[in-house]
């Protein structure tokens, strides 16, 4: 065996695992939503950054001004779905670094000259922190439909206070009737991966 997780494991994050486009009304607590940050938390992100920031739309004025913002496609079910996430990017999180990232005296004052750089970075692991939350959705036993088609700077002005930005959209539940579409190709290794 070449993988230390099991087939079982292997096949809930990745091989039998799929975008969700129905959801069933069973709901997703707050306690599901917990134990998938703090699996997914350890996760790696440069110099310990962890820049992701994740706004649970519960009530249904927050997912009436959410479903609007999103691309006519993805309205119907992020309305209907159980629990919608907006992952996004804190601008700003280099200000957490004296904690996070303490043997690095510096760390955050490099952030604090160059606002371009700290936002690419922001980005950059962020969005790395969003394909781990949706792993952990799936190892929750739950189904992600991450979706990148809304308005992002109407979003950013609903939902956030100007030092974040949105990178997805996530619907979250347990899978509905005719959820699925069919598994599409994928590159092959050999297409993907090169030796020098």
């Amino acid at each position: 065996m070449t993988l230390a997780l099991s087939t079982d494991a292997q096949n809930l994050l990745f091989r039998d695992a799929r975008t969700a486009n129905t959801f069933t009304d069973e709901p997703v607590g707050d306690e599901q939503v917990r134990a998938i940050y703090d699996l997914v938390k350890y996760a790696p992100t440069a110099m310990n950054q962890q820049p992701l920031r994740i706004v649970l739309v519960r009530t249904p004025e927050a997912r009436e001004r959410l479903v609007g913002l999103m691309a006519p496609g993805n309205r119907a079910k992020t309305a209907a779905a159980p629990l919608v996430a907006i992952l996004a990017a804190d601008l700003d999180f280099h200000e957490e670094l004296p904690r996070l990232f303490p043997h690095a005296a510096g760390a955050k004052d490099m952030f604090s000259a160059d606002e371009a750089k700290r936002a690419q970075s922001a980005r950059f692991n962020a969005t790395l922190q969003v394909a781990y939350f949706i792993l952990g959705v799936r190892a929750a036993g739950l189904a992600a439909g991450p979706m990148s088609g809304f308005d992002a700077d109407g979003i950013d002005k609903e939902f956030f206070d100007g030092d974040h930005t949105v990178l997805a959209v996530v619907n979250i539940g347990k899978p509905g009737e005719n959820a699925w579409r069919d598994r599409l190709p994928r590159l092959t290794y050999d297409e993907v991966v090169t030796t020098v």
